[in-house]
């Protein structure tokens, strides 16, 4: 605020009955320091507030019906911060209908009765000036609030344009390196030991790649609203896959893992990657603050409906004051600086919102510090005895579909170039090309039925494309399917409107593009080659 501006929100406005009372009354306030500004009209007075006051001293002579509207409108009108302090100098015995009418609609009204003592006058001025001056404190208050709230709101729009794009980078490596395990698994399925490590890596890219999709989702798990991906899963296959998950941490610790699971098949109805998610987590909490060669169990027992699974450890232990608080979002049980423990606090706090979430409890146990931890998970069981689906997609590779001419269009080679061999494997007629221009090319010289088009291509990128083919009638049966590293709402919006038939988010599956290729309307034609 400017100095100049500053004064003017100062100063007392004042209308004077008379312009000797004027001079008279900026006398008295001039000698007590309190700046003051004499109007000659009621309308002048009220197009000095527009530029700033701190309080108005009126005579109850102005305040007659209809010619104290201006007023009133502009104290309807205050901001909320605002509630200028207005001062009648009202006739002996102060209870006129006018003044009274005033105090209604003025709002903050001090009625002053002539004639009056000096340092009465300068004592209700000075009070008023106060009040004014902790108004302005508020407003002050209430403008850093909003520019905070506004850096945070920008702060959140530049972390959300940073997770896109991690996540967009991440999911182009990850596109090709699950092209790569479909290859290996339809071209190595005799081999054992190759299906069996072609599976375990399946499962870990998959878990790779809800945890990219994660990225997307701070906000969402922080609000407990986490996508839940349910079906019938057996608990045996969410232990192992957790335990598979937490195992380099375990093994690098040297500690002794032991897992005792019923004999009888436990079956529940949830998200496998998030349930396994929930007890990766506490195997990994349990690894963290175990000191080396300690032990780790994981026991499961049925009880009634539910199950129960236990997770020990011989480990640093929990105060008991803490115990309360270890969910909490970022709570560290070790909060000094130099603290041994990695992590950010938010594994036990995710584990808890994913147990509630699939109708389940959580609780932390321990003796106190030095004395172990014990983490006891009761999930409820499904109530229907249904044949359990595999978790992994690898044990049940695609079987070629009916052969279509598919172009490939993406500007990472070894994406485009993994998902052609794995779509020539399944029978697809193939030709790749690594940009838009080429893209159109390659359509003029031989249609395909489908495109496999990537969106953040550089130059012309495939929102572009796709509303160049679509201009096209020639290419109006042609089916366009974005496969691309982005994922956001914004994204699928702006390629429908493009033109996509359908949008998919690297790494596709290979379940998910078999059941597209073979569900084109029109009857497969003789493939013309485009390789």
């Amino acid at each position: 605020m400017s100095d100049a501006n500053g004064a003017l929100q100062r100063r007392v406005l004042v209308l004077a009955p008379t312009a000797k009372d004027g001079e008279l009354v900026k006398r008295v306030l001039g000698d007590a320091h309190i700046q003051c500004d004499v109007c000659p009209t009621l309308r002048c007075m009220c197009d000095e507030i527009e530029h700033g006051a701190a309080a108005v001293l009126v005579p109850e002579e102005a305040i007659v019906p209809h010619r104290h509207d201006c007023l009133s409108e502009y104290l309807a009108v205050q901001p909320p911060w605002s509630d200028l302090p207005v001062l009648i100098l009202a006739r002996q015995g102060a209870d006129s209908a006018s003044v009274a009418r005033a105090m209604d609609l003025l709002g903050n009204v001090t009625v002053l009765e002539r004639p009056m003592r000096v340092s009465s006058l300068v004592s209700a001025v000075r009070s008023a000036l106060r009040a004014r001056r902790r108004q302005y404190q508020l407003r002050e208050h209430l403008a850093e609030r909003e520019r905070a709230e506004e850096a945070l709101r920008k702060a959140d729009r530049r972390k959300d344009e940073f997770l896109a794009i991690l996540a967009h980078e991440l999911r182009n490596p990850l596109a090709p390196i699950r092209n790569s395990l479909y290859i290996l698994q339809l071209t190595g399925r005799d081999d054992p030991t190759a299906r069996r490590v072609g599976e375990m890596m399946e499962r870990q890219v998959s878990h790779m790649v809800r945890l990219v999709d994660d990225l997307l989702e701070v906000s969402r798990i922080t609000r407990g609203k986490i996508e839940l991906r349910n079906e019938d899963v057996e608990l045996a296959g969410i232990i192992h896959n957790a335990v598979e998950t937490s195992r380099p941490l375990i093994d690098a610790a040297r500690h002794d893992l032991a897992v005792s699971l019923p004999v009888e098949r436990l079956t529940l109805v949830g998200d496998s990657v998030r349930l396994a998610q929930v007890f990766s987590n506490l195997l990994n909490n349990a690894a963290k603050y175990t000191d080396p060669g300690g032990r780790i169990s994981v026991t499961a027992t049925r009880d009634g409906d539910d199950v129960v699974i236990s997770l020990r450890d011989t480990g640093a232990g929990i105060p008991r004051d803490m115990l309360p608080r270890v969910f909490e979002l970022f709570a560290q049980v070790d909060g000094s600086a130099n603290r041994k423990h990695g992590g950010l606090g938010i594994g036990l706090t995710l584990a808890k919102s994913l147990v509630e979430m699939h109708g389940g409890s959580i609780e932390a146990r321990s003796d106190g510090p030095g004395k172990g931890s014990e983490f006891v998970v009761r999930l409820p069981l499904a109530r229907h005895a249904l044949p359990v689906a595999d978790a992994s997609p690898a044990s049940a590779p695609a079987e070629p579909c009916a052969t279509r001419r598919v172009l490939v269009v993406d500007d990472n080679r070894d994406a485009a170039e993994s998902l052609a061999l794995l779509l020539r494997l399944l029978g697809m007629s193939v030709r790749v090309v690594n940009s838009g221009a080429e893209a159109l090319k390659a359509l003029d010289e031989a249609a395909a039925e489908v495109v496999l088009l990537d969106i953040g291509m550089p130059g012309m990128d495939g929102y572009e494309v796709a509303r160049r083919i679509r201009q096209r009638a020639e290419f109006k049966d042609v089916r366009l399917v974005a496969l691309t590293g982005w994922g956001q709402d914004e994204d699928r919006r702006r390629s429908s409107e493009a033109g996509f038939d359908q949008h998919l988010i690297k790494p596709a599956d290979v379940g998910v593009l078999k059941s597209l290729l073979g569900s084109l309307d029109r009857a497969p034609t003789p493939p013309a080659s485009l390789h």
